[in-house]
């Protein structure tokens, strides 16, 4: 069989984008978008990857000239699509000073990342000069440094990585890294005013390689990669931003705002918040993945009781957009696609609840003045689940959950960062049920 190489002609663009990181989540979500904007001829350019660790998977995707399979699956149907808009991978570290000279080109416009969480972390160490440094804002650091040197514009730039502020917590490190390189004022001043750094939120479910199925092509493609229908990608930055990433006029779900705030809630609070409400229900009740609690009436009316009754009418966005969003998140989790075991959402669990349902619980008590009944019973469900089966959590966390009392386990503020006795009466009475 030809591989997809020998199969597809890749078109010449010129680059214009500097992409930290070549994993399954960029390349189904913003190369993906890339694609659709150069065939809706809303933009015109390429993407160089530079891999952002020492071991990586640039040389399996140069050895099909960065071309792949990418398939979207969902209750929607299938679409799969070759992306071609990749140019080349550069690895920093097998050849540091083609990589210091992307900064050379003056038609690159836009940085975009995806490092993971600890990618965009503050780690010293000394002024690269003939060596690649370890950490993705030291590398970025020397990057902007070159790019300063050749008198050019600055960049928009757009980490992906899914912690909050991401834009100004790299902006932060890189100023740090100049300040202890020693670097001159007027780079300081021109990471500042030429440069732009962008808060971002993505959402989009990337299983990635199929590794547990066969999917039939006519060629041979060691990179495919699949993910979800849905995609959402929120930038809170200046405005002047969408003359540069034009990919909204492509139809896509890309959203400009001045408050990302109130979009990372409303993921956190619904998305997160029904998983994290209705994990303890499932796994009570024997129940595997979150495909199987849709296709339950039982199960699937209390989630979505939960997410349209309870956490919907404790959130500040206009009322279509909450539902719209709502019913999409309901929609995902019956992709039949996707398996999400129960099990590896119960990671945690009594964290994850004070950070995405414990919120929504209180402030319906306080906008209503009575308490969310669903979101309740989810709580003694939690407590029920921690003393009944076992759940991977911190030890001392687990052993206040199974040993404690339901009184003594509401009063811990070391759980809740609060005294939840007033639930004691409402949380108990489901023992007598």
């Amino acid at each position: 069989m030809s591989k997809i190489n020998e199969v597809y002609i890749k078109p010449n663009r010129e680059e214009k984008i500097i992409q930290f990181g070549e994993g399954g989540f960029l390349r189904a979500f913003f190369d993906w978008m890339l694609q659709k904007a150069n065939d809706e001829g809303v933009y015109n350019g390429s993407a160089v990857v530079v891999q952002p660790i020492e071991k990586g998977m640039c040389g399996m995707l140069s050895e099909q000239n960065c071309l792949y399979t990418n398939i979207i699956r969902g209750v929607e149907g299938v679409e799969s699509r070759v992306i071609d808009v990749i140019s080349r991978c550069v690895n920093p570290y097998e050849d540091y000073e083609a990589y210091l000279s992307l900064a050379d080109n003056p038609k690159a416009e836009i940085i975009v990342s995806n490092t993971t969480e600890s990618g965009i972390a503050y780690k010293y160490c000394d002024f690269p000069e003939n060596q690649v440094p370890d950490s993705f804002p030291a590398k970025l650091t020397a990057l902007l440094y070159r790019r300063y040197n050749k008198g050019l514009k600055g960049f928009l730039l757009f980490p992906c990585e899914l912690i909050e502020k991401n834009g100004e917590k790299l902006k932060e490190i890189v100023l740090k890294h100049a300040e202890d390189w020693k670097l001159e004022a007027e780079f300081i001043n021109w990471i500042n005013k030429e440069n732009q750094f962008c808060n971002t939120l993505v959402d989009r479910i990337v299983p990635g390689y199929p590794r547990d199925e066969k999917i039939e092509l006519d060629y041979e493609d060691n990179m495919i990669n699949t993910a979800e229908y849905y995609h959402l990608w929120v930038i809170e930055g200046d405005i002047k931003g969408k003359d540069v990433l034009t990919f909204d006029k492509a139809g896509l779900n890309i959203i400009w705002t001045d408050n990302l705030s109130l979009y990372r809630t409303r993921k956190v609070r619904i998305l997160n918040g029904a998983h994290t409400s209705t994990v303890a229900y499932a796994m009570l009740g024997g129940i595997e993945t979150v495909m199987d609690v849709m296709q339950d009436e039982k199960m699937s009316t209390y989630i979505k009781d939960v997410v349209f009754g309870e956490i919907m009418p404790t959130l500040e966005l206009p009322e279509n957009e909450l539902k719209e969003y709502a019913e999409n998140v309901l929609q995902r989790f019956s992709n039949p696609y996707i398996k999400h075991y129960w099990r590896s959402i119960s990671l945690n669990s009594v964290s994850k609840f004070k950070v995405r349902v414990l919120p929504s619980l209180l402030q319906y008590y306080s906008r209503f003045n009575k308490l969310p009944e669903k979101l309740v019973f989810s709580l003694y469900c939690l407590i029920k689940m921690y003393k009944t089966m076992d759940i991977d959590d911190d030890a001392a966390v687990i052993a206040k959950m199974k040993n404690g009392t339901v009184a003594q386990i509401l009063a811990d503020k070391t759980l809740w960062d609060t005294d939840l006795s007033f639930l004691l009466a409402e949380v108990s009475k489901y023992d007598n049920k």
